[in-house]
């Protein structure tokens, strides 16, 4: 297994974002046993999950003759609307029944301040609010993260992008995630993700390491 320094961060692995979910990525179920395969090679694993209250900021439904994917500018800045999805203690919320990291060491709830979105498992939307994720990494002594989940272009990217800012590694493990690709934002995401020096891998080269 890969030493306590190397940490899985597995984004996001919820029912809203499968196939059939409110916030589906295509193919999204599809990383569930990647992410299980690779898990086995962790000694250290951290999850996230996306975890709104019903009155969230980024639900379109909460903006009166707002569609989802349109996009609002926030006090914050430019906000996505979604489609009402992990609403805290819904089935939707929850985590893929098949999901097998069962020595996962902490879980990260995300986007549960109801008036700033939360892509990243860093930082907060308004890119000035900890989730407590970095300084915990740091007291354990982590120096390498790799990132697997949903979705590529979203949660993944942002934590990729905040872990290398953070001063951390950061790999992204390209066949264990799958993208949203909203109006290229999949080609985007690995362009700022290769400018800030985030390493595009296969979990196969992680498997025979």
């Amino acid at each position: 297994m890969k030493p306590v320094e190397d940490v899985l961060l597995i984004v996001d692995v919820q029912y809203d974002f499968m196939p059939g979910g409110a916030l589906a990525v295509a193919h999204g179920d599809e990383v569930v046993p990647v992410i299980n395969r690779l898990a086995r090679a962790f000694s250290h694993v951290v999850l996230t999950q996306d975890w709104h209250p019903a009155s969230h900021v980024s639900f379109a439904a909460n903006h009166e003759g707002r569609a989802p994917f349109e996009t609002l500018t926030l006090p914050y800045g430019e906000q996505v609307l979604w489609p009402v999805h992990c609403v805290q203690g819904t089935e939707g919320a929850a985590l893929h029944r098949d999901l097998d990291a069962p020595h996962a060491r902490l879980l990260v709830r995300k986007g549960h301040h109801e008036h700033v979105d939360s892509y990243s498992a860093f930082v907060e939307a308004d890119r000035a609010t900890p989730t407590g994720l970095a300084g915990y990494l740091r007291e354990v002594g982590a120096k390498r993260i790799w990132l697997a989940g949903l979705a590529t272009d979203y949660c993944v990217a942002w934590s990729a992008l905040d872990a290398r800012a953070a001063g951390f590694e950061a790999n992204v493990i390209e066949d264990a995630c799958r993208a949203i690709d909203l109006n290229g934002s999949l080609e985007k995401a690995w362009n700022d993700m290769r400018a800030a020096g985030v390493a595009r891998v296969q979990s196969a080269q992680i498997e025979a390491a």
